[in-house]
């Protein structure tokens, strides 16, 4: 399980690069105040969650 984490905290850095716009979709959150910032990705969530649903429910299909 954590190399799955540490593997998807790459490919977000990897999209940050590229200049793709994970983390930074309409309905994320993201306050500063000073020297102190709280974020907090609400559609960056449900967007993966999304993907990684689909991408889990086609290999279960392609396993029975």
């Amino acid at each position: 399980m954590g190399v799955i984490i540490a593997l998807v905290g790459i490919g977000i850095w990897a999209a940050a690069r590229l200049n793709l716009p994970v983390g930074k979709l309409p309905g994320d959150i993201s306050l500063q105040k000073g020297r102190t910032t709280f974020y907090f990705p609400i559609a960056t969530s449900l967007v993966l969650s999304v993907i990684l649903t689909a991408v889990l429910w086609f290999i279960q299909s392609l396993r029975k």
